[in-house]
C-alpha cells in the first residue's frame, strides 16, 4: 500500500526533492533513522521512484537551491542509522557539499555527544583528512568504541600511525586518564567503566594494530617495554616458580627480551634477587655493566666476593657430548623418537635439499610436517620459520632455514610450494593454520601467489572429532579417560598421550630456535614432533572406529562456524539445562562436615551460591576451601579476609584439589569442566561451581554471603598472603635494622636516625599479647611466636624459611616502629594503606562495630600520613 502511495505521491509534486525533506521533518522520530520509523520507508520509496524518473536530480535545480536542499538533507544526519544515512547521502549528493560545512556539522554532531554517529558519517563522506584526529577518535575510546576509531582512520596511513602512537602514550606507567577526560567536559561517562583504560590492554590492542595497519613496532616504544616487562615476567615464573624451563632456554629469551633496554636490565637484577639470591643477580648486573647506584642493596659486596670464574653466566656448550638415548626415566614417562640419529638429516644446501625432494616427493606417500620459529612473547606479531621438520616412514629430514642463503633461494621456494601443493602425497599436521601463517611470514611471495594446499590431513581436526564423540580411550595402558578431561597435557602432546600411551616432553618447545647449532635435545624434540604424528596416524588408521572415526581419515574437516543465532540458542539451551540440573541436585545435597554443617548445608553443585537463610554467622577462620586455579584471584581475596585458603599451583591438576578436599575438609571452589569429575570425587556437597565470567572481587562477594561469613576488619590480613599461614612473629625496628645490617641490605649512612628511638625502644623478645604495644588489629586471629624461635646466625625459622629481608625498603624504617614476618614463608609485613583499599573494596560484606570504626578510622589515618 505504502509503494503504491508514494508512487502516485511523488509524480504530483512540483518539488518532489523539497518536499522529501519537508516529510521527513515531519515525521516523528526523524534524527533515529531506524528501518521500522515512517521516514525511513518514505526515503526508501522515494530512491525507488526516482530511478524510474532519473529527471528528478540535483542538477536540474540552481546551484543556490541545491545548496540549501543539501544542508537541510545534512541537518538530518545527526543520531541517524547508518543505512538512512547512505540513501539520504546518495539522494542528495551530500559528498558534494563544501568541506568546511560538512566539517562544521560534525563538529555541531560532537557537542550533542554523538560521537560514534560523527565518526561515521565522516568516513561515510570521506571527511577524515579534514578532521582532527585525536578530537575524533578520544572520546571514542574513552566511550569503549575502539572498533568505531579504528573505521575512522582505516585507510589513511598516518591518521592509522596517529591512533597507534595515541595508544602507545596512554601505556605510560604515569598516564593519567582523568587528564585526557577534563579536555572533553562534554563528554558523558556516568556510565562508563574506565577498566579497559588500562596498560596491559592498551598494549594488546596497540599490537594488534601495528599488525593490522602493517606499523613498525619500534614506533610503540612504551607498548613494547611493557610487553618485555610482562614477557620478564612470565620467564620469572617459568623458570623459578613452575620450573618449566632449561637454564639454557631461559638465559636466551631474557637476552631477547631484554635487549638493550636499561630500565629493564635492572629490573631484571631486582628480580633475580627475590627470585634467585645476589649470586645470580650479580652475574647478570655485571654482564649488563649496571651502575653501582642502581644496584639493589648487597649486590655490590657480593660482585666484588665473587671469584673471577664465578663472574660470568656459564651456558652449555651445544658442541658437548651429549647422548641421543635420554636417561631410562624420561624414556619411561615420554613418547621417544623411533628412529637412530644417523637417519636425522640436516638439508641447509641445494644438494641436501634435492635429496630430500627425491624421497619425500615420493607418489602416494604419508609425511608428518611441523615447523618451529623463535618465541618472540608477542613482541613481534608475525613470526618467522626457523626449522621445518619432515618425517617420512625410516627418517627426518630438518630444513635449516637460518643456514646463510638457503631460506630465500629460488629452489627452497619451489620445493615449498610443490610439498603443500602435490596431492598424493599426504601431509600430516597438528593445528596447519598457524604454520601456513609462519609461513607466509617467512616468504613474502606466498602473499602475492598464496599457497595451494593440497593433500593435507590436520590432525586437530581428527583429534577434536575423538573429543566430540566423548570416546573413551586408555592412558597409560592402565586408565580410561575422556580426551581432554583430568589430564596437564594438552594439544599435539595430549593427543599422542591418548593414542600412544605417553606425551610428547614439551621441555624444549619454547627454545630459541635461531641459535646454532642446535642441541641435541632440541633436535630430539624436533623430531619427535614430526615423526609422533606418522605414529598417530599410522595407528588410527588401523582401527578408526575404535576412536570414533570414519575409515576414511582424510574426510574429517574443520567444523564450519555456527550462526550467531544457533550459536545463541544454544548457550540458552545449555543455561536452562544447567539450571534444570542444578534443580534435581537440590533435593538431594547433604553435608557431611562436622562443626559447620549447618552453614555449609546450602552448598549445592552446579548452582550459583545463594545466600542462606537463618544460617548461623560464621567467623572467615572456620571456613576452609581449596580454590582450582583458575580461581587463585578469588582465593587471594578470600585469604585476605582471613579464609583458610588452599590454591592449586598453574600446573597443578585438578585433582589434587579433590585430594586436599578429603584430607583436609575443605570445599572445593572451581569452575568450568573440572566441576564434574571434582564433583564426583567429593560426594554432594563439598564442590562449589561459580560463574567463571564474574570478577574474582564478586566471587568472593558470593562465596562469603553463601557461607554466611561475617568478616570483620580485625580478618583483614590475619593470615599470610603469600603461604596462608596465620602465624606470625613480631620485629621491632631496632632489631630489624640489625638484621638489615648484618645481611648488607642497609648501609651505615641509612641508619644514622635510628640511634636516639634505639634507647627508647625496650621491646621483649618473647611477643605477647597484651605485653607488646601497637599490635596489629588481627592480633587475636592469629597465633604469635616468639622472636628467640628465630636462628640469630642465618635469621631462619625452625621450618627453614629465610626472613625475606630483601623485601624491606630502608624508606620505610623511621616511618614503621613494628615489622611481622610469616614463620612459615618468612614473607615480612607492616601497616600500610593497602587495609584502606581492601576495606573500601569488601564494605558491603564486613561487619563493623563501634569500636571497629574508631579502630579502622585510626588506622587508616595512621596509614595515609604514612
Amino acid at each position: 500500500m505504502l509503494h503504491l502511495l508514494a508512487l502516485q505521491g511523488f509524480s504530483k509534486l512540483s518539488e518532489p526533492l523539497e518536499a522529501l525533506l519537508t516529510i521527513l521533518e515531519g515525521c516523528p522520530g526523524k534524527q533515529k533513522g531506524r528501518s521500522h520509523l515512517f521516514g525511513h520507508h518514505i526515503l526508501v520509496e522515494f530512491q525507488k521512484w526516482t530511478k524510474e524518473h532519473p529527471e528528478v536530480t540535483l542538477s536540474a535545480l540552481s546551484e543556490q537551491q541545491a545548496a540549501s536542499l543539501q544542508r537541510r538533507a545534512l541537518s538530518l544526519l545527526t543520531d541517524s542509522q547508518p543505512s538512512f544515512a547512505d540513501t539520504l547521502i546518495d539522494c542528495y549528493q551530500l559528498s558534494s557539499l563544501d568541506p568546511a560545512t560538512l566539517r562544521l556539522h560534525i563538529i555541531r554532531m560532537q557537542s550533542l555527544n554523538c560521537y560514534k554517529e560523527a565518526a561515521a558519517l565522516s568516513v561515510k563522506l570521506n571527511l577524515q583528512k579534514e578532521l582532527n584526529m585525536e578530537e575524533m577518535c578520544v572520546p571514542l575510546i574513552l566511550q569503549s568504541k575502539l572498533a568505531s576509531a579504528e573505521c575512522f582512520v582505516t585507510g589513511h596511513k598516518h591518521l592509522e600511525l596517529q591512533l597507534v602512537t595515541l595508544l602507545d602514550s596512554w601505556c605510560h606507567p604515569n598516564f593519567s586518564v582523568e587528564h585526557v577526560i577534563k579536555k572533553f567536559p562534554r563528554l558523558s561517562l556516568a556510565k562508563q567503566p574506565m577498566g579497559h583504560i588500562q596498560a596491559k590492554l592498551l598494549t594488546k590492542q596497540v599490537f594488534r594494530l601495528v599488525e593490522k595497519f602493517n606499523i613498525d613496532p619500534g614506533l610503540c616504544p612504551r607498548a613494547l617495554h611493557k610487553r618485555r616487562l610482562d614477557s620478564l615476567r612470565f620467564l620469572m615464573y617459568k623458570r623459578f616458580v613452575e620450573k618449566g624451563m632449561t637454564e639454557d632456554n631461559w638465559c636466551d629469551h631474557v637476552q631477547y627480551v631484554v635487549a638493550d633496554d636499561p630500565e629493564l636490565q635492572i629490573v631484571l637484577v631486582e628480580m633475580l634477587v627475590k627470585y634467585d639470591g645476589l649470586k645470580k643477580a650479580s652475574q647478570w648486573s655485571l654482564r649488563y655493566n649496571i651502575p653501582r647506584h642502581r644496584l639493589p642493596i648487597g649486590l655490590w659486596e657480593t660482585q666484588q666476593s665473587l671469584p673471577p670464574e664465578l663472574q660470568q653466566i656459564h651456558l652449555t656448550d651445544p658442541a658437548r657430548a651429549e647422548k641421543w638415548i635420554p636417561s631410562q626415566s624420561h624414556c619411561e614417562r615420554f613418547y621417544q623418537v623411533p628412529i637412530s640419529k644417523d637417519k636425522v638429516h640436516f638439508v641447509d644446501t641445494q644438494d641436501a635439499l634435492q635429496r630430500c625432494r627425491n624421497i619425500v616427493l615420493k607418489e602416494g606417500g604419508v609425511v608428518g610436517v611441523d615447523m618451529e620459529w623463535q618465541p618472540t612473547f608477542g613482541c613481534i606479531s608475525t613470526q618467522r620459520v626457523a626449522l621445518i621438520q619432515i618425517a617420512v616412514c625410516d627418517q627426518v629430514f630438518l630444513l635449516d632455514l637460518c643456514a646463510n642463503g638457503f631460506c630465500q633461494h629460488p629452489d627452497t621456494i619451489s620445493f615449498i610450494r610443490t610439498l603443500f601443493s602435490q596431492r598424493n602425497v599426504l601431509k600430516l599436521g597438528y593445528g596447519m593454520s598457524g604454520d601456513v601463517k609462519c609461513l607466509v611470514a617467512t616468504w613474502q611471495q606466498f602473499l602475492e601467489e598464496p599457497l595451494k594446499m593440497e593433500g593435507m590431513l590436520d590432525l586437530l581436526n581428527v583429534h577434536k572429532k575423538i573429543q566430540h564423540g566423548k570416546v573413551k580411550l586408555k592412558q597409560n595402558g592402565t586408565k580410561e579417560v575422556l580426551v581432554g578431561e583430568d589430564t596437564a597435557e594438552k594439544g599435539l602432546s595430549l593427543l599422542v598421550q591418548q593414542v600412544l600411551g605417553k606425551p610428547l616432553d614439551k621441555t624444549e618447545q619454547m627454545s630459541n630456535w635461531e641459535k646454532r647449532p642446535l642441541r641435541i635435545s632440541q633436535i630430539r624434540y624436533a623430531v619427535a614432533d614430526a615423526c609422533c604424528l606418522l605414529d598417530v596416524y599410522s595407528v588410527l588408521s588401523r582401527n578408526p572406529a575404535y576412536f570414533g572415526l570414519p575409515a576414511d581419515l582424510c574426510s574429517v574437516s574443520s567444523k564450519p562456524p555456527e550462526k550467531s543465532g544457533d550459536k545463541r540458542q544454544k548457550e540458552r539451551q545449555f543455561k536452562q539445562k544447567k539450571q534444570a540440573h542444578g534443580e534435581e541436585e537440590c533435593q538431594g545435597a547433604q553435608w557431611v562436615s562436622p562443626p559447620r554443617s549447618e552453614a555449609e548445608k546450602g552448598l549445592l553443585c552446579g548452582e550459583k551460591p545463594q545466600e542462606p537463610q537463618n544460617a548461623p554467622p560464621l567467623p572467615p577462620q572456620q571456613l576452609r576451601v581449596v580454590c582450582d586455579n583458575m580461581l587463585q584471584g578469588l582465593g587471594r581475596y578470600l585469604r585476605c579476609l582471613g579464609v583458610d585458603v588452599v590454591m592449586l599451583e598453574n600446573t597443578d591438576d585438578h585433582r589434587e584439589a579433590a585430594r586436599l578436599a578429603q584430607a583436609e575438609g575443605r570445599v572445593i571452589l572451581t569452575c568450568g569442566q573440572p566441576f564434574q569429575s571434582l564433583r564426583s570425587q567429593v560426594g554432594e556437597g563439598r564442590c562449589l561451581s561459580l560463574d567463571c565470567s564474574e570478577k574474582a572481587k564478586d566471587q568472593a562477594v558470593r562465596v562469603l554471603r553463601h557461607f554466611n561469613v561475617h568478616p570483620t576488619p580485625r580478618d583483614i590480613f590475619s593470615r599470610c598472603q603469600a603461604c596462608n599461614s596465620d602465624e606470625y612473629v613480631a620485629v621491632p625496628r631496632k632489631y630489624m635494622v640489625r638484621m638489615l645490617k648484618e645481611k648488607g641490605f642497609l648501609k651505615d649512612q641509612d641508619d644514622g636516625d635510628y640511634t636516639h628511638q634505639q634507647e627508647e625502644e625496650n621491646l621483649s623478645d618473647t611477643v605477647t599479647l597484651g605485653v607488646t604495644p601497637e599490635l596489629p588489629r588481627y592480633a587475636p586471629q592469629c597465633q604469635w611466636a616468639p622472636l628467640s624461635g628465630l636462628d640469630p646466625d642465618t635469621l631462619t625459622f625452625p621450618g627453614g624459611a629465610p626472613m625475606q629481608l630483601h623485601t624491606v625498603p630502608p624508606g620505610l624504617l623511621p616511618r614503621i616502629p613494628l615489622f611481622y614476618v610469616c614463620t612459615r614463608c618468612g614473607k615480612v609485613f607492616w601497616e600500610g594503606s593497602h587495609f584502606g583499599r581492601v576495606l573500601s573494596m569488601f564494605q558491603e560484606v564486613l561487619h563493623v562495630t563501634d569500636e571497629d570504626a574508631e579502630s579502622v578510622a585510626a588506622r587508616v589515618t595512621a596509614a595515609q600520613r604514612n
